[in-house]
């Protein structure tokens, strides 16, 4: 599921927010409805949201307070009575700013645009293939992989692999093991065939089991870095673009 955070210090405006966007979309969740700037603020602090609804004036102040004490990622639809701030709201990750009261057509208009915003993200592609699979019926992914060792061949179960990655011109696995045999897959092979609610692709290098992860650190300002078990050859690093996914996989 998607997660909408609705920050609305109206109760009826806030529960038809909520009932229409159900209606509208019923891949979306709203996670929460606060109706202050410090709840916001505390809110996203330890949570994160793939579209927030928004006011602008709220309880104990007005909405772009919030951004000036935490950093929001996340897509913006502003939902106001009032038209004067439209110009400061598109400079706050603003899909849209839609003036109450909110019809459920101008809602429609407002999430439109953001599927055509996520569309055009390449995390979204690997996000809505988790989604979905979350949705459609199960289908039929690999279930042995064909590996060579010693100019023989064999195969392997997947659910001994504890991930893949590539290394000059080859795909190795790794197996639970610490078992390192040649894949005669190429990655991209392998993400389209295995199933991506046990294997995800972090990077062009690494396509892991989700049993294989044993702890997740910041690497950088917009990196993360995952610890593997078994340890794996290079770094298993998971580049901005690929957070988000990560993330929604993790949770799924």
């Amino acid at each position: 599921m998607e997660r909408v955070l609705i920050i609305e210090d109206e109760q009826l405006a806030a529960e038809k927010l909520q009932m229409l966007i159900g209606r509208i979309d019923p891949l979306m969740r709203v996670e929460a409805v606060l109706t202050t700037v410090s709840e916001a603020v505390r809110w996203l602090s330890a949570h994160t949201a793939d579209l927030i609804f928004l006011d602008i004036n709220l309880a104990d102040d007005i909405s772009f307070r919030i951004f000036e004490q935490v950093e929001v990622d996340a897509p913006i639809i502003f939902t106001t009575a009032y038209d004067q701030y439209a110009i400061r709201a598109f400079k706050q990750n603003s899909l849209d700013y839609v003036l109450k009261p909110v019809t459920e057509e101008d809602l429609r208009v407002s999430i439109a645009k953001y599927r055509k915003y996520r569309a055009r993200d390449q995390d979204y592609g690997d996000k809505l293939k988790t989604l979905l699979t979350q949705y459609l019926p199960d289908q039929h992914f690999r279930s042995r992989i064909l590996i060579s060792y010693g100019g023989k061949s064999k195969s392997v179960a997947v659910g001994e692999v504890a991930y893949f990655y590539a290394f000059e011109r080859g795909v190795y696995l790794k197996t639970f093991d610490d078992k390192t045999y040649l894949s005669d897959d190429t990655l991209d092979t392998l993400e389209a065939v295995l199933n991506p609610k046990v294997f995800h692709r972090l990077n062009r290098r690494y396509i892991v089991n989700i049993k294989a992860i044993t702890e997740i650190h910041k690497y950088s300002t917009r990196r993360l870095k995952l610890d593997l078990n078994p340890p794996p050859p290079f770094d298993a690093i998971v580049p901005a673009d690929k957070i988000t996914s990560l993330k929604a996989w993790l949770n799924h």
